[in-house]
C-alpha cells in the first residue's frame, strides 16, 4: 500500500494561501515602486521647472513658485504614501513569513510521517520474513524428523529379516 499522507488536502490548502499571499506581496511591491517612480518623476518636474524659472520672464516667477510649491507638497503627499506602501508591504511579508511557516511544519511532519511509514513498512516485511523463514525450519524439520522415522523403520525392518 502506497504512503498516503492525511493531511494532505490542508497541506495544499496552505500552499495555496501561501502563492495568493506571495502575489499579494509582489502587488504592494509594484506598489511601492509605482510611488517610487512618480516620487521621481515629481522632482524630475521640479528640476525642469527650477531651470525655466531662470530663463522666465520676472512677471512670471510668482506663478512659477506658487506651481514649485504645489509640486513639493505633492512630492511630500507621495513620500508620505511611500511610506504607507512600505509598511503594507512589510506587514504582508510577515504574513507571508507566517504562512511559510505553516507549510514548512506541514511538510516537516508529511516527511516524518513518510519515514515512520517506511519503517513501519520494513518492519511488517521483516516480521513476514521471519515468519516464512520460521515455517521454513519448522516444514524442514518436520521433513527431517519423518525421513529419520522413516530410516529407522526401515532399519528396524531390515533387522527383523
Amino acid at each position: 500500500m502506497p504512503f498516503r499522507y492525511r493531511l494532505q488536502k490542508i497541506l495544499e490548502i496552505r500552499i495555496r494561501k501561501k502563492e495568493e499571499q506571495l502575489q499579494v506581496v509582489i502587488k504592494a511591491q509594484e506598489e511601492v515602486d509605482r510611488i517610487e517612480l512618480l516620487i521621481i518623476q515629481n522632482q524630475q518636474q521640479i528640476k525642469d521647472l527650477t531651470n525655466q524659472m531662470r530663463s522666465a520672464n520676472p512677471m512670471m516667477y510668482e506663478q512659477y513658485d506658487n506651481f514649485i510649491k504645489h509640486l513639493w507638497e505633492e512630492d511630500e503627499k507621495l513620500k508620505q504614501q511611500k511610506q504607507e506602501a512600505i509598511d503594507n508591504l512589510n506587514k504582508e511579508k510577515e504574513i507571508l513569513k507566517v504562512k511559510e511557516q505553516e507549510v514548512n511544519v506541514l511538510e516537516k511532519h508529511k516527511e516524518n510521517q513518510k519515514e515512520e511509514y517506511v519503517r513501519e513498512q520494513k518492519a511488517l516485511e521483516l516480521k513476514e520474513l521471519n515468519e516464512i523463514g520460521s515455517q521454513k525450519y519448522f516444514i524442514r524439520q518436520r521433513n527431517e524428523k519423518e525421513e529419520q522415522e522413516l530410516l529407522e523403520q526401515i532399519e528396524k525392518e531390515n533387522r527383523d529379516y
